[in-house]
């Protein structure tokens, strides 16, 4: 709090797109570093991670994470890359107090994917911020996902982050490496969504499957589910800013969200 008043942390949705990001710098790193500079250093960081796709909702529990390199084919100096934040006890405690301890199964397989570390080596190096993943569940339907985003919402009162991370168009099958832009049906999927959380029709990008070529701008959905989770933390007066708002490589979009 400040001068007696409760502060309510923002809550981001990052666009992550390639490992690569941990390392280089390019426009995308550097609009996620001038975003992050605007917010109050948090408590800790609630992480809802695009790699984390499992059976019912898991939280990671072990105290020391260990990193998860899950991609193949990189340069090696992503796989050297150790981010060494520890766990928050208390933070997982409040997740499964709000998410109830019958609706979330504690895991310690699991630690940091590329899709945590690639951004919070880069926005948060000094690795002094407790962190704490929650995965996405597979089976859940996305208007779950969203509940699931309401119930965390009491964090932001609490001084933690709640940190998204995926792609909203991310099918990897139809990158065309030489593109700088966005495939036309990626761009529109893109807009659809973008206009729809601009205007707070929250409704369509839970009922994402209405917008045309949804099939195309991902073949499963655990890239954009992350966005759900922000949009049910989300405050009906609050603010909503794009950032990095770019399809790049024909079919992976990098738009951002910070809403504060």
């Amino acid at each position: 709090s400040i001068g007696g008043l409760k502060m309510k942390m923002p809550i981001v949705f990052i666009g992550h797109g390639s490992p690569m990001n941990a390392i280089e710098d390019n426009k995308f790193t550097d609009k996620w570093l001038e975003i992050f500079k605007t917010i109050p250093k948090p408590k800790g960081i609630l992480a809802i991670s695009a790699h984390w796709y499992t059976k019912g909702t898991r939280i990671t529990t072990v105290k020391e994470p260990k990193m998860v390199y899950d991609m193949s084919g990189f340069p090696k100096e992503l796989y050297e890359i150790n981010y060494d934040a520890i766990t928050d006890e208390l933070l997982i405690e409040r997740v499964e107090e709000l998410l109830g301890t019958d609706n979330i199964i504690e895991d310690n397989t699991w630690g940091y994917d590329h899709g945590i570390w690639s951004i919070v080596n880069r926005v948060y190096p000094e690795q002094d911020i407790p962190l704490v993943v929650l995965s996405v569940d597979a089976y859940k339907t996305p208007k779950e996902h969203y509940e699931v985003g309401k119930k965390l919402r009491e964090l932001r009162e609490e001084g933690y982050l709640i940190l998204g991370s995926g792609n909203i168009v991310h099918n990897l099958g139809l990158v065309d490496f030489q593109k700088e832009n966005g495939y036309d049906w990626a761009e529109e999927f893109d807009n659809e969504i973008k206009n729809s959380i601009l205007s707070k029709k929250i409704d369509t990008v839970i009922n994402f499957e209405i917008i045309k070529n949804n099939n195309l701008a991902f073949r499963t959905p655990e890239h954009f589910l992350p966005i759900l989770y922000i949009l049910g933390a989300n405050h009906e007066e609050d603010e909503i800013i794009v950032f990095n708002d770019k399809c790049i490589m024909g079919s992976l979009s990098m738009t951002s969200y910070i809403i504060k």
